[in-house]
């Protein structure tokens, strides 16, 4: 029988977790003996060599020819992954908020498909905010346009020597610095004077 290729890892009996961690596993035949899950490749394949010494496999099975012993291999692979209490609290509080949020997914699709009058309510009243929403910006854009040129021409009829109705004190001079950039439109950039 040749020889099994070499996976991704660049590891025998080694695979790349979409996660990033490494699962190693040992397979014969129909058998198949999971080692667990590392941090690094190298720390996965010297799990695979301790566990192949222990089963017997031939040196030319392995990842790592520097091991001559089983101790060697032993001492070379990395130290089993010890789940505490906290770990084990962690878990079990995850498992909780998966399962009340995949409850809360089935009860919603469940209303959703009992009530489909208010699912429709519903997404009227959101685009009715949306639209109230987008109004109310344009007009507070509009609005601060005309504050704007008002400002710049107040000032530019004082630069030409004419007298403006706004008195020194006036906050309306501090309108000529209002920024007037459309980049909290909404509607794609579309000019607010063309409406």
């Amino acid at each position: 029988m040749p020889p099994r290729r070499r996976s991704a890892s660049g590891y025998r009996g080694v695979r790349h977790l979409p996660n990033g961690g490494f699962y190693a596993e040992i397979r014969s035949g129909d058998l198949r003996l999971s080692l667990g899950t590392y941090d690094t490749a190298h720390e996965a394949a010297r799990a695979f060599d301790a566990a192949a010494w222990r089963l017997g496999r031939l040196r030319v099975q392995m990842n790592f020819p520097d091991a001559r012993m089983l101790q060697q291999a032993l001492d070379l692979a990395p130290p089993p992954r010890l789940n505490s209490a906290q770990d084990r609290a962690e878990h079990t509080a995850l498992q909780r908020r998966l399962l009340v949020a995949q409850e809360d997914e089935w009860v919603m699709a469940e209303w959703r498909r009992r009530h489909p009058e208010d699912v429709a309510y519903e997404q009227e009243y959101w685009e009715r905010r949306r639209e109230e929403d987008t109004r109310r910006r344009r007009e507070e854009r509009l609005d601060r346009r005309r504050r704007k040129a008002l400002g710049c021409a107040q000032a530019n009829l004082v630069n030409a020597g004419g007298r403006s109705f706004f008195t020194e004190e006036d906050e309306r001079w501090f309108d000529i610095w209002l920024s007037t950039s459309g980049d909290t439109d909404d509607d794609g950039g579309a000019d607010d004077w063309s409406d």
